[in-house]
């Protein structure tokens, strides 16, 4: 049975015990509720994949609770170093090169030389990440490609009783969008993934943000062509609905589900994946969204959902054939990259 555990002293304690033991335990971040497990342990990790159904070429994130942690596992240059100080604790993740001692098992990096690192902005994280004196690996609390968890109720929907030994529950999470993800490895940072820091705030740290050149593995969560997706057909830049749809506006407008009537960024990006979660339930059989502006956080929203909207065969993966890889897998070969 999961259990769900409040947000206390004797229940950080509890999840730190259940991650050393190899465990899975979802946790909030202010970012998006994330399932964890003891990032140093390929077992554990490989546990990861196989509840989430998960590709197991895709990375994932390591959270540390400070910069010191993050350094015990990557290698900083000025300009990493420089973006952390600015914005860690906080939605930002780097890419950067693994160290040649660097104790995170192989599958965390799918098999890449790299990892990417975060130190979440949640304080009940951050305490976590301290009870349990390791570092934690934790996409998102939800099935492969499908909607991020922003609740510990959207989390206990997701995978049958006893596949998460615990959530650990903080409430409703503030930011509602998976972090902004760079990879800092050449000359010029490229944006990975667009998230919960606006990029405008990133480049007036480090200049200028290049694109990835896609092909290849993906460096980091969040890339497959669908991802976040409902169960639902879903239409973009809707001005109004067709017959049959729910709409999710976004300001002054008459809709099923609003995102922000204010027209706040923040709040639409806050409400994202819980709005789509109630239409994805109701019973209306396609959903539709109104435009969102391309600004600030306006970028990242419109990403996940030009992905949720993204047919379902997009990504080809092969679910039985990765399954069937799982239950003795600890780690992967460092050469296999792609699917």
């Amino acid at each position: 049975m999961t259990r769900v555990l409040p947000a206390e002293s004797g229940s950080l304690a509890e999840a730190a015990r259940l991650l050393a033991s190899g465990s899975l335990v979802a946790f909030p971040t202010e970012t998006v509720y994330g399932l964890g497990a003891d990032a140093t342990d390929g077992r554990a990790v490989a546990a990861i994949f196989e509840a989430k159904r998960r590709p197991r070429f895709n990375p994932l994130i390591t959270h540390v609770p400070d910069l010191e942690s993050a350094g015990a596992f990557v290698a900083f240059d000025e300009r990493a170093f420089a973006l952390a100080e600015a914005f860690w604790p906080g939605p930002l993740t780097l890419v950067l090169p693994r160290l040649p001692n660097c104790r995170l098992a192989d599958l965390v990096s799918a098999g890449l030389d790299s990892a990417a690192v975060r130190v979440p902005g949640h304080p009940l994280a951050r305490d976590l990440l301290r009870a349990a004196h390791r570092p934690i690996a934790a996409p998102s609390a939800n099935r492969s490609g499908r909607i991020s968890p922003t609740t510990a109720d959207h989390v206990l929907a997701e995978f049958p009783e006893g596949e998460v030994m615990a959530v650990l529950d903080g409430g409703p999470c503030p930011v509602g969008l998976e972090s902004t993800v760079l990879d800092l490895r050449g000359e010029r940072p490229v944006l990975l993934r667009p998230g919960g820091l606006p990029i405008e705030d990133i480049e007036r740290v480090c200049g200028p943000l290049a694109r990835p050149d896609g092909g290849g593995a993906p460096r980091s969560p969040g890339m497959l062509d669908r991802h976040y997706a409902p169960g639902k057909p879903l239409r973009l830049d809707a001005a109004v609905p067709r017959p049959g749809e729910a709409l999710l506006g976004f300001g002054p407008m008459a809709a099923t589900l609003n995102l922000s009537p204010a027209g706040d960024l923040a709040e639409a990006a806050a409400n994202l994946f819980g709005c789509l979660r109630v239409l994805d339930a109701g019973g209306f059989p396609r959903l539709a969204v109104a435009p969102i502006p391309p600004r600030g956080l306006g970028v990242a929203i419109n990403d996940r959902l030009r992905r949720a909207a993204t047919p379902p065969d997009a990504n080809a993966d092969d679910w039985p054939e990765v399954c069937a890889t799982m239950p003795c897998m600890a780690v992967v070969d460092p050469d296999d990259e792609g699917d």
